[in-house]
């Protein structure tokens, strides 16, 4: 309950304070990107197994049809999608979800409907969890698009490498979470530092 309030606290407090930020984008995209809207809304699958509609700043062609999985130079991203997307100012706007629920500034990243449809056994336990901006498996794979542009069958990659790894990663997180725990990944995440989780660095 501690985490749920202190994150829809600092949500919000965000969400004035990063206001400017906010516009500056937005009218960005706007100029920059003029053939869709300024946000983009889709479902992902939240806690305890609950679809919402996350927000961010859209960073790909009116068209964005195709895989769910994006590919460091992904036609469908934009020359300004890239530069939100390395720069995380894409996420601002979850700072929203945050706000009303559903999700938390720490937590596994959400999944589309699929993937978390494929959890099976001890490992739908992380879907007691809310889904974060950020997370210790979000830390391990920070450069997640160079790593799937690296091999020959990007999803086949994720589906079998990448995403079983995750979800070992926040059942870690899961049963050993405290609050400093999600200072560390938060002081990791701003200032693109590694830390040491459980056994390894991420």
């Amino acid at each position: 309950m501690l985490k749920f309030l202190s994150d829809r606290i600092l949500a919000f407090v965000g969400l004035v304070a990063l206001s400017p930020v906010f516009l500056v984008v937005a009218l960005l995209i706007r100029i920059r990107m003029p053939d869709g809207p300024v946000l983009f809304h889709q479902e992902r699958i939240g806690k305890d197994g609950k679809p919402f509609r996350m927000v961010k700043f859209r960073t790909m062609t009116g068209n964005q049809a195709g895989d769910t999985i994006t590919c460091a130079g992904d036609p469908r991203v934009t020359p300004l999608g890239a530069w939100l997307r390395r720069n995380k100012l894409d996420e601002l706007p979850e700072l929203w979800n945050v706000l009303v629920g559903e999700m938390s500034f720490v937590g596994p990243r959400p999944d589309v409907p699929g993937y978390a449809d494929a959890l099976t056994g001890d490992d739908r336990e992380i879907l007691r969890l809310r889904p974060g901006i950020t997370g210790p498996a979000t830390l391990k794979y920070r450069n997640e698009e160079e790593l799937l542009a690296s091999v020959d069958d990007p999803i086949r990659y994720n589906d079998e490498v990448i995403f079983p790894d995750k979800v070992r990663i926040n059942r870690y997180y899961l049963r050993h979470w405290s609050p400093w725990t999600d200072l560390r990944i938060i002081w990791a995440t701003v200032f693109n530092r590694k830390i040491t989780f459980g056994n390894e660095t991420i």
